[in-house]
């Protein structure tokens, strides 16, 4: 430990001299950083600079990354090219290593053969040549030289250019010194190595070795392979003999030999790509042309075929293709016709039944104002038959109103409207409805002007519809109305806390006819078609009506509409899942609970000095601003089973989402999973 980091003692917080960690001593004096804080921060520095040169590289390569991905024919001929060069390298390396080897062993085995045949004719020269005797040494010495330069001159003349002859003293290492004679102009110092020379002088036999032969003139030196032996000349004197072999001959043959094969392997692997291409083209091309005419199928071009030649496996696959094109516009045409024939049913039928029913309305109508003069018995009747009427007549209207939304001639009259108003007006309607069910309708978020460009006849049919429903189905308990806008989009929502829907009921609750419970009797005179109406006209508005409830716990019905017409909604400012739910209870009981776990753990506070907890409202609080990440009506549905536990309603769930907008059916999981309009 250094001295400047002594802990500290207990009870000195500031350590050896109490004093707290100021700038001088925690931190940095004149208001620099400390060396870490400096040490991060140039290293987040230099991470920063990194992504941003890694985005700069990888910005030109993300069009040919992009490609190599879509396009499978290129994948095929690169990988093709890739394999095909690998093996023409390993073919090229293994045939050059065996030209190569052969062309020294031949010329090593001529080289050994014309070393060897000279070498016994020096020493033949040598022993027949007669010793000059009585000469001094500088005569013998003199006399040795030219017998040396002699025999040079008659080695090397047979071999016209094809070797050179060296002869060098044997009692010094100088090749500068006397006694050196060469051919063709070689420099001994330089083309002898001098391992070889030691090798020459230590032993008897011939030794050899590879290496580059230089001259003495302006002519480049070349590859070579040098013989020699040590020898005795006419005098008895021990001397070196060389021969030079040069290989520039083999050189420029192998030379040829592998610009031969470079060339021949490149033309091979231009080939074998070209083969792949067109074999792969002949697989790929069917495949999109499949693909663009399935795109078209998709489309709603149904008379689209694939072209078929020949009888191969690829024209088996376009006939199949073909057939299920044609089997599919058939049935989609036979589906088109009989949902043409259904409407044109229901509108005409709808039509004619206006004539009588307005002489059986005229009728009842008389009927019902003599009930006074009948029996009780028909005077209950008279009524029965007059609900009855009203009743037929509201079913007329929605099934005329359905078969409008399903031949596409349904109109949006859009003008600014405040939703406060239209809310006013359908609670206003439902009152007598309340009264009699005992209960009371709660408006919220009505402090500020709700405007949204709607079609206001439409909106308070879609409204009423859901508080008719939420006021029959909530047992007589409160029904909350919840107004909200945020960003481009308003919202209104109904809350109601009664029977709440099973798990999966949350979107067939949209389907025409459909009912929770079929032995539940409707007091309210219901056609069945309300939500199915309300569901396409928010649709028509490019909103969302969606759904969520718990078995025990309610329900809430969530109306969102674009502020302006036209605009793609992006998210709803009041959550699917209200807050006080039995999930999002329990969450706020665990978090509750934690806190209070925290606050045990510090220091107790005397009584004077705690502050009451905050009681959360009964009500919703104030709607959130959030994203909804689906953009279909109905979409994000949920609803949460009760489990066996579940006695009092307050037990947790299983949520169930239900079929969105496009018609997927998701699963029951035991955590909810946010529609996306919670928490953002």
């Amino acid at each position: 430990m250094s001295k400047g980091s002594a802990a500290p003692k207990p009870g000195d917080p500031g350590g050896r001299t109490g004093r707290a960690a100021g700038p001088g001593r925690g931190g940095s004096r004149s208001g620099r950083p400390p060396r870490g804080g400096r040490l991060l921060q140039d290293g987040s520095r230099g991470g920063r600079v990194f992504r941003l040169f890694a985005r700069w590289i990888r910005r030109p390569l993300l069009p040919a990354v992009r490609l190599w991905r879509r396009n499978i024919q290129l994948r095929i001929v690169a990988g093709t090219l890739l394999m095909s060069l690998g093996v023409v390298l390993l073919l090229g390396i293994v045939v050059i290593g065996q030209v190569r080897n052969g062309l020294l062993d031949a010329k090593e085995k001529a080289a050994q053969s014309q070393a060897a045949g000279g070498f016994s004719a020096a020493q033949d020269r040598a022993a027949t040549t007669p010793a000059t005797p009585g000469q001094p040494d500088g005569g013998r010495d003199g006399a040795s030289v030219n017998w040396r330069s002699t025999l040079v001159e008659q080695l090397a003349s047979g071999g016209q250019s094809a070797f050179n002859v060296v002869a060098l003293s044997l009692d010094t290492g100088d090749t500068a010194s006397r006694g050196v004679r060469a051919s063709g102009e070689v420099d001994p110092a330089t083309s002898i190595p001098r391992e070889l020379r030691h090798s020459v002088a230590q032993g008897t036999d011939t030794f050899q070795k590879f290496t580059r032969i230089h001259y003495t003139s302006s002519k480049a030196s070349e590859p070579g392979l040098v013989i020699g032996k040590r020898l005795n000349d006419a005098e008895g004197t021990q001397y070196e003999l060389y021969y030079l072999f040069p290989l520039s001959q083999e050189e420029d043959s192998l030379a040829l030999v592998k610009g031969t094969l470079a060339t021949a392997g490149l033309f091979v692997v231009v080939l074998l790509g070209a083969i792949a291409w067109l074999m792969v083209r002949q697989v790929v091309t069917p495949v999109r042309m499949a693909a663009g005419i399935a795109e078209r199928l998709s489309a709603g071009r149904l008379q689209e075929r694939m072209k078929v030649t020949g009888e191969d496996d690829i024209a088996r696959l376009g006939e199949a293709f073909n057939k299920m094109a044609q089997n599919l516009q058939l049935k989609i045409q036979q589906l088109e016709e009989l949902s043409r024939m259904q409407r044109r049913f229901v509108s005409d039928v709808s039509h004619e039944l206006r004539t009588p029913l307005t002489t059986v309305r005229m009728a009842a109508d008389v009927i019902h104002e003599a009930r006074v003069d009948f029996d009780p018995v028909t005077a209950r009747s008279a009524e029965l038959l007059g609900d009855q009427l009203d009743r037929f007549e509201s079913l007329l209207s929605d099934l005329l109103e359905i078969s409008r939304f399903d031949a596409g001639a349904a109109a949006l009259e859009a003008e600014p409207i405040d939703l406060r108003q239209v809310v006013r007006r359908v609670i206003g309607g439902a009152e007598p409805l309340a009264e009699r069910k005992n209960t009371r309708i709660v408006v919220v978020g009505d402090q500020q002007p709700v405007v949204a460009e709607a079609d206001a006849r439409r909106v308070e049919r879609v409204l009423r519809n859901l508080v008719v429903n939420a006021v029959e189905h909530g047992e007589g308990r409160d029904v909350v109305v919840k107004l909200a806008a945020a960003g481009g989009a308003v919202a209104v929502a109904v809350r109601d806390y009664g029977v709440g829907l099973k798990p999966g009921e949350a979107t067939r609750v949209f389907n025409r006819f459909w009912r929770a419970d079929p032995a539940r009797a409707r007091t309210t005179g219901g056609t069945g078609l309300g939500l199915s109406i309300a569901v396409e006209d928010a649709r028509l508005h490019g909103g969302w009506l969606q759904a969520w409830g718990e078995p025990g716990g309610g329900s809430q019905f969530r109306l969102t509409l674009p502020r302006t017409a036209d605009e793609p909604l992006r998210g709803s400012p009041i959550p699917l899942e209200p807050e006080d739910s039995r999930r999002n209870r329990e969450q706020a009981a665990a978090g509750q609970a934690r806190e209070s776990a925290r606050r045990t753990a510090v220091p107790a506070q005397s009584a004077g000095d705690r502050q009451p907890l905050p009681v959360p409202p009964r009500l919703p609080g104030a709607p959130r601003a959030t994203v909804d990440p689906t953009a279909l009506p109905g979409s994000g549905a949920r609803v949460v089973a009760r489990t066996a536990a579940d006695t009092d309603g307050r037990a947790p769930g299983t949520a169930a989402a239900g079929r969105d907008g496009s018609g997927n059916e998701n699963v029951n999981v035991n955590v909810e999973q946010e529609d996306g309009t919670r928490g953002r």
